[in-house]
């Protein structure tokens, strides 16, 4: 587990764009926190890095859109679907070439895929964001460890 505190929306911006430098297709991505913690913010933000043209907002009553830059890009917002199982189909969603993030992935926990990367941001008291990395899988585990390294020389 690691940690990065964004202290402006700079430093929010700069995460999302050194991690969607590092990735290639295929991730799959959870982002748990409290209403206005930054979900979203860090979200638009690394669509952007991955060349999402246009508005990037929250899913929340459609639950998926789909966006496309240099790879497809996938954002969901599952907070409807607390106490469901229902499934939109959720192995075509992880299992493709898009790169996946999950808002309030935690009421999917059921579809997701063994291996992904995990986020938690929190607002601290003092108005800044802590952001807990978690990688499941050897794969993401190292790339947390690669992310903080480069995070950290700039």
């Amino acid at each position: 587990m690691t940690q990065f505190r964004w202290t402006t929306l700079k430093d929010t911006k700069q995460h999302a764009k050194a991690l969607a430098d590092k990735l290639s297709g295929g991730e799959v991505l959870t982002l748990e926190g409290d209403l206005g913690a930054g979900k979203t913010t860090w979200t638009k933000f690394f669509a952007e890095a991955l060349g999402v043209e246009g508005n990037v907002n929250s899913p929340t009553f459609t639950i998926y859109k789909m966006y496309e830059g240099r790879v497809p890009f996938h954002h969901l917002d599952v907070y409807r679907l607390a106490d469901s199982e229902e499934d939109l189909g959720w192995d075509e969603i992880f299992d493709g070439e898009a790169i996946s993030v999950v808002e309030w992935a935690r009421y999917i926990e059921y579809a997701l895929p063994d291996e992904r990367l995990e986020m938690t941001i929190t607002l601290t008291e003092h108005g800044e964001r802590m952001c807990t990395m978690h990688g499941k899988g050897a794969r993401f585990e190292q790339l947390v460890k690669e992310l903080a390294d480069d995070l950290a020389r700039n």
